[in-house]
């Protein structure tokens, strides 16, 4: 991760509209840039979610999505998943049948994010990008809800979780 990341500034429909540094889209919340997201799952049901480094400049150490990441200039939703998926926890989506789940604006108090969320099932192996990961793990939906609002999860995975059961139950 660099500081000089070019993202692109997207509107609400995803068209790019533009171009932004990291440094910049971080520090603006009216500048909306694009991100990819990646619930994955294992045959049981578990969800696999990565522990944040400390050393990453936004909620450092805690735990979240399976796989997240911002896009490159240029670079389209599917590719960014991809490179992603790979650099992060060393996944080969393509080869777990990935596929796309829904799309929103998530805010928070620092940055404007358009995320699409996809999904898989992989069991790994899984390979943690160490300057980015300091653990994976699977968890169980129990599990899970049992520490929603404990300050254990990001904002964004909390999000992403209620999210993700309501698409569930609303039976996709």
């Amino acid at each position: 991760m660099t500081t000089n990341e070019l993202f692109p500034l997207v509107d609400a429909a995803g068209n790019v509209v533009g171009s932004v540094e990291r440094r910049v889209a971080h520090a603006n919340r009216t500048l909306l840039h694009p991100v990819v997201h990646c619930l994955v799952l294992n045959r049981r049901g578990h969800v696999l979610m990565q522990k944040r480094s400390t050393t990453k400049d936004i909620q450092p150490g805690k735990w979240d999505t399976s796989v997240g990441g911002h896009l490159c200039y240029g670079e389209d939703v599917l590719a960014a998943l991809r490179r992603e998926a790979a650099e992060e926890i060393g996944l080969r989506v393509d080869d777990h049948g990935v596929r796309f789940l829904y799309r929103y604006i998530q805010r928070s108090e620092v940055e404007s994010e358009l995320v699409s969320t996809f999904f898989c099932c992989a069991e790994g192996p899984f390979v943690p990008q160490a300057s980015e990961i300091d653990a994976v793990r699977f968890w169980t939906p129990e599990e899970i809800s049992e520490h929603l609002g404990s300050g254990l999860f990001t904002p964004n995975f909390e999000d992403e979780w209620a999210r993700y059961r309501r698409y569930c139950e609303d039976g996709a």
